[in-house]
C-alpha cells in the first residue's frame, strides 16, 4: 500500500529545517547528559572516598592486633630468622628523585639499590597518587571536552546559544559553585610561585600560629594601612577572613573560624574597614572597564580574578548576611552602599547576584525602613539593570514588582508616601530594556486578567476579594505609571534619539490597551456605591495614562453612574462623621452610606474627576461634541433632583436630593463646559482646513497653554485649593495622631457643614451664582 503523499510544504521544511533542527536536539542532549555524567561521578567519587575511609581505619585497626598477637607467640629463634623490614626514608633522604637514584656513577658503574624493599612498599601509594591524578585529569578533560561541545554549539548554531545564555545561564556557567553557604574555605593567598620555599614555609607557620587568635585594634590597623598604601592582597584576605567572623558571631554552626571578635569597639572596626576597602583593592587588582553604552568588563581571564574569586564570594556572602540581619540604618545604608564597587565583579556569578538582588528588594519594599535606605537600595538595583545582561535585568525587574505588591498590602496615610516612592521608582527604570520590561510587563498584566476573568467566569463568595484589594489597585495603579511615564511623546522622542533609530513609539505602548480594558472590567465588577472609592482610584490611574499617552478612555460613562445612584439620588441622613478620606479607603464604612457626609465626598469627587477628563481634551477642535452628552446628563441630573415636587412624591420616586453644595458644584462645572465649547468654536470657525487634514488637526491651538483656556483656569485653581486642604489635613493628622484615622467616630458636627457650604458659596463668583440660579430656572422648563 502505497504512503500517504507528502505536501509540498513538508518537503521543504525536511530539507531545509529538518536536520538543523534534530542537530540541536542532539547537541542540547549531549550538553545535559554530560552535565548529569559529571554529577553521578562527583557523587560515586565522595561515595568511594567515605568507604575507603572506613575500610582503611579497619583494616588498620585489624593489622595492628594480629602485629601484636604474633609478637607474643612469636619465640627468640624465629624472631632473628626473620628479615629486618628497613623502614622508608626520612625526608630529607627522599628528596632524592628516582632518576637521581638510577643515575650511574662517575666510574661507569651502576649503584646497586639496597633500598628496592621499600621501594617495592611505597609503589601502591605511588600507584594511588597515579590513580587520583589520572582520575583528575579524566575529569578535567570532561570538563575541557564539555566546554568544546557549548564552543562548538556557539559556532555551529549561535541563536540556540544565545536562547540557552538567555533562558539557562546556570549550563554554561557549569563551573560556578551555587549557593552562598558554599563559601566557607578560602583559597585567596597570594601567588605562591612567584614567592621563595622559604618564606611560604615561614609564612604557613606563622598562620598555624594565628589561628583563632583574636582580632586588636592593632591588628585593624595594619590591615588598613596595608590595604589602602600597598593594595595588599594578603591583607584583603584577613580581612574578609575577620569581617566573616564578626558576622557569624552568634551563628553556633560556624566554629571553625580563623579569628575571634571580643570586643564591640573591634567589631565595628572590622565592618567599617571591610566594607570601605574592599572594593578599591579589588578595583586596584582587576580594573573595571567601562564602554560607552555603559557595559562593564572585567578581566575574568586573568590569573587574579582566579585568585581572588573566592575572597570575592566570602565577602558577598557575608555582607548578604549582614543585610538580612541589620536593624541600625546608618550601618544598613553603609552596608548597601558598600555594593556599588564590588558589583561589577558579581556580574560573573549570576546565582549569587540573584539571591542578593532579592534581598536588597526586600530592603527597598520595606516599609519599616528609613526613606534614605530605600533610596540606596534602589541606587544599586538600579546600577544593575544599567550595567547588567537580559536575565540580570529580568530578575531585578520581577523582584521590584513583587516588592511593589508584598509592599502595597497595608495602606494608611503613614504608609502611602512610601507605597508611592516604590512605585515611581521602579516605573523610572523600566524603560532601560524595553524589550525586557515589555516582556515582564506583558506577564503580570496578564496575570492580573486571568484573576480578573476567573472572578467573572466563575464567581463565589469571597471571590471579589481578590480583586478587591490594596494590592490589586496599587498593581494597576503603578502599570499606569509605567506607561505613563514611558509612552509620552516626549519619552519616545528622546528615547529614539538616544538609540538613533527612526523608531519613534515605545516597545511598552501595545500594553496600553491591554491595561485600559482590565481596568475598566476591575471598574465594574461590583458596582455598588460601597466601593465608590475604589472607582475612583482606578478613574485616577486611567486620567494619569490618558493624558500622558494622549490616549482617549471613555471615563465620563463611569462617572455618571455614579450621579445617577440611588446613593446620590435620595435624600441623606444627617451624621456626625467625619469626611472620608478617599486616599486610604477602597471600601465605605457602612456607617457611612447614605449619610450626607458620604454624599458630599463623592460627589465632589465625581466633579473633580470630570473636569480633570475634559481639561485633557480642553484644546481639541473635537471638544464642543465631546462635552454635549454630558453636559445634557449633568442638566438633566439637576433638573431631577431639584423638582418642586410635594414631599411624599420625592420620597415615593427617590428624588428630590436637596444637597446645595453638590448642586452648586455640578452646576459650575456645566458653566464651565458650555464657555469652553463656545472658546473652541470662536478659533474653530476660523481655520480653512478640513476634518481629514489630521496633521493640521493636531496642530490645532498647538502653541496655546491649557491653563489660558476656560477650563484650564477653572481647573488649574481646583488643583491649589485640593492641594491646601491636603496640606490642612495632613497637619491635623500629625498633630492627632492615632485619633485621626479613617472611620473614627466624632468629629465634624453639623455646624462645620454648614460652614463647608458656606465656603463653597464663597468660592463662586456673584455672577457665577446668579447665573447658576437663572440656570436652575431653565433647567425646570427646558426639555432635553
Amino acid at each position: 500500500m502505497a504512503g500517504t503523499k507528502k505536501s509540498k510544504a513538508t518537503k521543504k521544511f525536511e530539507k531545509n529545517r529538518l536536520k538543523e533542527t534534530i542537530d540541536r536536539r542532539k547537541d542540547s542532549a549531549k550538553v545535559k547528559q554530560r552535565q548529569n555524567l559529571k554529577e553521578k561521578k562527583q557523587r560515586k567519587r565522595i561515595q568511594d572516598e567515605e568507604k575507603s575511609a572506613i575500610n582503611g581505619s579497619s583494616k588498620e585497626d585489624a593489622k595492628g592486633q594480629k602485629n601484636a598477637l604474633e609478637a607474643e607467640e612469636m619465640n627468640n629463634d624465629a624472631y632473628f630468622q626473620n628479615t629486618l623490614q628497613i623502614p622508608n626514608r626520612r625526608k630529607k633522604e627522599s628528596k632524592t628523585t628516582d632518576v637521581q637514584r638510577n643515575v650511574p656513577s662517575q666510574n661507569g658503574k651502576r649503584k646497586r639499590t639496597s633500598e628496592s624493599e621499600p621501594q617495592i612498599q611505597g609503589d601502591s601509594s605511588e600507584e594511588d597518587e597515579q590513580a587520583e591524578s589520572l582520575e583528575a585529569d579524566s575529569v578535567d578533560q570532561e570538563d575541557g571536552e564539555h566546554k568544546d561541545q557549548l564552543d562548538a554549539l556557539a559556532d555551529k548554531d549561535p541563536e540556540f546559544y544565545k536562547y540557552l545564555k538567555e533562558n539557562d545561564a546556570d549550563l554554561l556557567d557549569f563551573e560556578e559553585t551555587g549557593d552562598l553557604s558554599e563559601v566557607e574555605a578560602l583559597s585567596g593567598e597570594e601567588d605562591d610561585d612567584e614567592r621563595p620555599a622559604k618564606k611560604r614555609k615561614n609564612e604557613k607557620t606563622i598562620d598555624m600560629k594565628d589561628k583563632e587568635s583574636k582580632v586588636s585594634i592593632e591588628m585593624i590597623e595594619k590591615w588598613k594601612v596595608s590595604m589602602v598604601e600597598q593594595h595588599s592582597i594578603r591583607a584583603l584576605r584577613q580581612v574578609v577572613l575577620a569581617f566573616r567572623a564578626a558576622v557569624h558571631i552568634n551563628d553556633e554552626d560556624i566554629q571553625d573560624s580563623k579569628y575571634t571578635i571580643a570586643d564591640s569597639e573591634v567589631y565595628h572596626q572590622v565592618l567599617v574597614t571591610a566594607l570601605n576597602n574592599v572594593g578599591p583593592v579589588l578595583d586596584h587588582h582587576l580594573p573595571v572597564k567601562e564602554s560607552a553604552a555603559g557595559k562593564l568588563r572585567v578581566p575574568t581571564d586573568s590569573k587574579k580574578f582566579k585568585i581572588l574569586a573566592p575572597l570575592i564570594k566570602s565577602h558577598a556572602s557575608s555582607v548578604h548576611y549582614v543585610l538580612k540581619n541589620l536593624a541600625d540604618t546608618s550601618t544598613l545604608r553603609l552596608t548597601l552602599q558598600s555594593f556599588e564597587p564590588i558589583l561589577p565583579y558579581l556580574l560573573q556569578f549570576r546565582k549569587f547576584l540573584k539571591t542578593i538582588t532579592k534581598t536588597i528588594a526586600d530592603i527597598w519594599s520595606d516599609k519599616a525602613t528609613t526613606e534614605t535606605v530605600r533610596i540606596t537600595a534602589f541606587i544599586i538595583l538600579r546600577r544593575l539593570v544599567v550595567t547588567g545582561d537580559p536575565g540580570i535585568r529580568e530578575t531585578v525587574l520581577k523582584s521590584c514588582y513583587e516588592g511593589i505588591v508584598k509592599g502595597s498590602r497595608n495602606t494608611t496615610m503613614h504608609t502611602l508616601p512610601g507605597i508611592n516612592l516604590m512605585k515611581n521608582s521602579a516605573a523610572e527604570i523600566w524603560a532601560i530594556d524595553s524589550n525586557v520590561g515589555y516582556a515582564v510587563g506583558f506577564t503580570h498584566i496578564r496575570q492580573l486578567a486571568i484573576h480578573l476573568r476567573s472572578n467573572i467566569t466563575k464567581p463565589t463568595k469571597d471571590s471579589y476579594k481578590t480583586i478587591y484589594n490594596w494590592q490589586y489597585i496599587h498593581s494597576l495603579d503603578f502599570w499606569s505609571r509605567v506607561l505613563s511615564t514611558h509612552c509620552n511623546p516626549l519619552a519616545e522622542a528622546s528615547a529614539s534619539g538616544k538609540t538613533k533609530s527612526s523608531h519613534t513609539t515605545s516597545p511598552l505602548r501595545p500594553l496600553i490597551y491591554p491595561l485600559v480594558q482590565l481596568s475598566l472590567g476591575t471598574l465594574h465588577l461590583i458596582p455598588t456605591s460601597a466601593y465608590f472609592p475604589l472607582r475612583f482610584h482606578i478613574i485616577r490611574s486611567l486620567l494619569r495614562l490618558a493624558s500622558s499617552t494622549s490616549t482617549f478612555i471613555p471615563l465620563a460613562p463611569s462617572l455618571l453612574e455614579v450621579l445617577n445612584s440611588s446613593e446620590m439620588k435620595k435624600p441623606p441622613k444627617p451624621s456626625t462623621l467625619k469626611p472620608l478620606d478617599l486616599t486610604t479607603t477602597l471600601r465605605a464604612p457602612a456607617s457611612y452610606l447614605k449619610t450626607r457626609v458620604y454624599q458630599d465626598v463623592i460627589g465632589a469627587e465625581v466633579v473633580e474627576l470630570l473636569s480633570e477628563f475634559f481639561v485633557g481634551w480642553t484644546k481639541s477642535i473635537a471638544f464642543p461634541e465631546l462635552q454635549l452628552p454630558v453636559t445634557v446628563a449633568l442638566k438633566r441630573w439637576l433638573r431631577s433632583v431639584s423638582s418642586s415636587a410635594p414631599a411624599s412624591a420625592k420620597k415615593s420616586n427617590g428624588n428630590g436630593a436637596k444637597n446645595v453644595k453638590i448642586n452648586q458644584q455640578i452646576a459650575l462645572l456645566v458653566q464651565k463646559l458650555e464657555s469652553n465649547a463656545r472658546w473652541i468654536e470662536e478659533r474653530r470657525n476660523q481655520v480653512s482646513f478640513s476634518p481629514r487634514d489630521r496633521t493640521e488637526v493636531k496642530a490645532f491651538l498647538k502653541d496655546v497653554e491649557w491653563e489660558v483656556t476656560p477650563l484650564g483656569a477653572f481647573v488649574q485653581g481646583q488643583r491649589k485649593g485640593r492641594e491646601e486642604r491636603r496640606r490642612v489635613l495632613e497637619k491635623d493628622r500629625d498633630r492627632e495622631g492615632s485619633d485621626g484615622r479613617n472611620g473614627g467616630g466624632g468629629g465634624l458636627f453639623e455646624e462645620d457643614e454648614d460652614e463647608g457650604d458656606a465656603e463653597m458659596e464663597g468660592e463662586l463668583e456673584d455672577g457665577d451664582a446668579l447665573e447658576m440660579d437663572e440656570m436652575e430656572d431653565e433647567y425646570e422648563d427646558e426639555e432635553v
